[in-house]
Parts: C-alpha cells; sequence; structure tokens
C-alpha cells in the first residue's frame, strides 16, 4: 500500500487534535484506504458509515442531539466516508463536536463542491483541512523503492495513465485504459451532477474536451461560450465546479506592470493526465505525440502542486506571458522574492527571457526537464 504524505498528520490529528478531521479529494484518489489504514492501529470503538448508502443519512441531517447521541454511544471514533451526501452534515458535525468532545470524527468528500459549503462555516475553529491528490511521483518512488534513474524509466507510463492509486494494480494497457475512462464515466462528474444545478450535463464533457486541448494555453471563456454555445456565465459556473471537485485548476497570470503582461486570462491543468489524455482519447507513446509538450507541462505543473501543498510551502503561483509573446510556465512567489520556472520535455536547457531578467533583475531562473524534475520537487 502506498503511504501517502498525509498520513502522519492524520495519525497525529486522531491521538492529539480535538478538531474534526476532514479530508477531500476527488473519487477513488485512495481517500477510504488512507482513512482504514490510520483506523488499523487506533486503539477504541470504530463507527463507520459510508453516506453513498444512505442508512445514517436521515440521522446525521436530523439536528437532533439525542439521535445524534443513540447513534454514536459506545464508539470511540465516528468515521463518515463521502459525507458530502449528507445534508446539514455541518451543523450536526457541530453538535456532536461540541456535545461529546471526546468522540473523535474523521469525515471524507470527494468534492469541496458541497461539502466545504456545508461543513467550513458550521465548523469554524473546530475542523482540520486537509487534500488528497492522486499519488504524487515522490510517493510513487517512496513506495517501489526505486532510484531517480529507475523512475525516469517509467516517466512515459506515469504521463499517460496518470496516478490513480488503482491505475497502478493493472500491468496490462488496455487495463489501465479502461480503468480511466471507467472513472471518468461513473465517478469523476458525480458529485457536480447529483449536487449541483447542471442545466445541460452534456455540455460539462464537451468544455473538459476543449479545456483538454487547450492545456498550457491562455483559456479565453468568450472563446469556450461561444464553441459550446451557452452563456459565458455558464461557463465558468462550470470551470468553478470543476475546480471545487478536483478535476482540474487555475493558474493566474503575473504582472506588476499591466499594460505589458497578459493577466486577464488564466491557463487551466487537469489534477491528472491520465484523466486528460482519457478526455481527448489519446494514450499514443510519447514520441508520436504532437502535445508531448504540454503534456508534460500539466504533468510536471501537478506534480509541483501536490509538493508544495504536502510541504506546506507557502507560494503564490503563476505564469507568466507578455503581449510580446515572452513568457514563462511557473513564476512562484515565496517570501517576496520571484522564481521563474520553464518545461521542456527533451534533456536541454534554455536561457530566460530577456524582458524577465530585464524586469525582475533580482529573480531566479530553472528549466525544468526530464532529468532535473525530481530534484526540484524535492528541493534539493
Amino acid at each position: 500500500m502506498i503511504q501517502r504524505f498525509i498520513e502522519e498528520n492524520i495519525i497525529d490529528k486522531v491521538l492529539n487534535g480535538g478538531k474534526v478531521i476532514v479530508i477531500y479529494g476527488a473519487r477513488q484518489v485512495g481517500k477510504t484506504t488512507l482513512v482504514e489504514k490510520v483506523l488499523s492501529n487506533f486503539q477504541g470503538k470504530v463507527l463507520k458509515i459510508n453516506a453513498d448508502e444512505l442508512l445514517y443519512n436521515e440521522t446525521l441531517s436530523s439536528r437532533d442531539f439525542s439521535k445524534l447521541q443513540s447513534m454514536t454511544s459506545g464508539y470511540d471514533l465516528l468515521f463518515i466516508d463521502e459525507a458530502q451526501r449528507i445534508i446539514d452534515i455541518g451543523i450536526n458535525l457541530k453538535i456532536l463536536h461540541d456535545k461529546l468532545p471526546r468522540l473523535k470524527i474523521i469525515v471524507t468528500g470527494s468534492s469541496s463542491l458541497d461539502l466545504a459549503n456545508r461543513v467550513k462555516e458550521p465548523l469554524t475553529g473546530r475542523i482540520n483541512s486537509n487534500i488528497l491528490f492522486p499519488v504524487s511521483v515522490i510517493e510513487w518512488q517512496n513506495y517501489n523503492q526505486i532510484n531517480d534513474f529507475e523512475v525516469s524509466l517509467k516517466l512515459e507510463d506515469l504521463m499517460l495513465f496518470g496516478m490513480y492509486p488503482e491505475v497502478f494494480s493493472y500491468q496490462n494497457i488496455n487495463q489501465k485504459r479502461k480503468f480511466i475512462d471507467d472513472l471518468c464515466q461513473s465517478y469523476l462528474y458525480k458529485d457536480i451532477l447529483t449536487l449541483a444545478n447542471i442545466k445541460y450535463p452534456e455540455k460539462l464533457n464537451q468544455l473538459l474536451k476543449l479545456l483538454a486541448y487547450q492545456t498550457g494555453q491562455l483559456v479565453s471563456l468568450h472563446e469556450l461560450s461561444s464553441t459550446l454555445q451557452i452563456h459565458r456565465e455558464a461557463v465558468t459556473n462550470y470551470i468553478n465546479l470543476l475546480e471545487k471537485s478536483f478535476v482540474i485548476f487555475r493558474l493566474p497570470g503575473f504582472s506588476r506592470n499591466l499594460r505589458k503582461e497578459v493577466v486577464k486570462m488564466d491557463k487551466i491543468y487537469f489534477y491528472d493526465t491520465g484523466i486528460r489524455n482519457a478526455l481527448i482519447n489519446n494514450f499514443n507513446e510519447i514520441k508520436l505525440r504532437s502535445d508531448k509538450g504540454q503534456l508534460w507541462e500539466n504533468f510536471v505543473m501537478s506534480e509541483r502542486m501536490k509538493a508544495n501543498k504536502y510541504n506546506q510551502t507557502f507560494v503564490n503561483s503563476y505564469f507568466w506571458r507578455t503581449y510580446s509573446g515572452a513568457e514563462l510556465d511557473l513564476v512562484e512567489e515565496k517570501e517576496g522574492k520571484l522564481h521563474g520556472f520553464e518545461f521542456k520535455w527533451a534533456n536541454t536547457q534554455t536561457k530566460p527571457p530577456v524582458s524577465w531578467l530585464e524586469n525582475y533583475s533580482e529573480s531566479t531562473f530553472q528549466c525544468i526537464n526530464s532529468s532535473n524534475f525530481l530534484d526540484w520537487l524535492k528541493n534539493k
């Protein structure tokens, strides 16, 4: 079983924390497996509830302390899986936390879309939030106990089929493809479609395909709206929902000179490149792909995002582009300093744009390629 970076933090909070532990993440990223592993060493009686089964949902949404107390009586820890399915879950967790302070509570949610709204406000000051992403390349490397060179031999496979835990259980390419396709069709949008009022659900998949083709490019809401033949406001709403459901994430533009630098459009990336490849139905070898630069950029961007989050590295992340065409794939602002990065699949180096050096002379620059990206992720 792959050890996840947030595992130790969850264990510590179970043993020593006095707050409700909430773990967010897309379906199938391993939230339940992680909690089950943590609970396997817990010394106490555990009540496990899967909110998808609806058995306890009426009680958990009742706001009736007597019912909640009766349900949890005799238990030391309450574990609620996929809690976004429960109406008023936040208020009821608040009641349990305040009335039964000795009861430990762990909650998972496959989407911050609804769970965050239902949990965060009622549980202000009472919650410990965590996000679990698809497996990071460093987690995968540690599990397999392999060196950086051996990771490089598997890199194309990781980029093609992504980092969802179950995909590593398949050796056959067709099995991997089927799993990812099933994930897209059955699980990925489940919470969005059931918890949000989606007026045109077929447009959601069309939007994702368009975004998959535009990975690493500036995203025009007007263009998407025109192509999909829906209002711009609807496009914005769909993108927000997909972001809150951990399918995609946005990267804004960096600027300290609004006249020269592009900031009005975002770039959009997928949390998992396997999902991105499934959406455009392209699992061809890297050498046969015209989009290998885009694929590499998305893969590295996602891995950097995971590394920063898990390492609690507090940075502001942007892309940088001028109207004259100069650009950097990633700019990180950390402790008042700017660090620029360019991503290249080939094992090559490149120089920073002259205009970047002229305007931000105190900044650093590094080209990230397939030979040095692991050192970069590990901050060596």
